[in-house]
């Protein structure tokens, strides 16, 4: 019987399995060479420790000691009261599994309690299952970026209120 996905903090030792996920989805998605994606951000082979400040929190995707995706929560730099969710990357395995919908909403749940009034997110069109996924949990599509991301590539921004 196969061993089923359950969601976890992260750990030290997820760091290079992770920043590795966030390298190979990205890749898969053509995301690649431009400074403008997350994959780029200078804290991916270092995830555990960054998200180790008030507010931050980021989980793994787990089943049978490996990990196969992740994402997480923080505040939104520039905007005290708005969460970013960010960094959800899923290998092809674990997808299908309403992983996401799981995954963002314990992050949803966690910046409601840590008192954001709302959630912020950054994507791109080439991550059309990741945009159905966000419309359908009641984020909407604004035009203007919120905070200073340094995503400057991600052309779509969603937000969603919280509490």
């Amino acid at each position: 019987m196969e061993s089923v996905f359950k969601l976890r903090l992260i750990a030290p030792s997820d760091n290079l399995r992770i920043g590795q996920i966030i390298r190979d989805v990205s890749a898969e998605f053509g995301l690649v060479g431009e400074s403008g994606y997350g994959v780029c951000d200078p804290g991916v082979d270092r995830m555990f420790e960054s998200y180790q400040s008030a507010g931050a929190a980021y989980w793994v995707v787990e089943r049978a000691g490996l990990v196969y995706g992740g994402g997480g929560i923080a505040p939104l730099k520039g905007d005290p009261n708005t969460a970013e969710l960010q960094k959800m990357y899923f290998l092809p395995e674990c997808r299908g599994h309403q992983l996401g919908f799981q995954l963002a909403s314990l992050t949803l749940e966690y910046a409601t309690k840590h008192g954001f009034r709302q959630c912020y997110l950054e994507t791109t069109k080439a991550l059309s299952g990741a945009i159905a996924l966000y419309k359908k949990m009641g984020f909407r599509q604004i035009d203007d970026p919120l905070g200073c991301t340094g995503h400057s590539a991600c052309e779509i921004r969603m937000v969603k209120s919280l509490g």
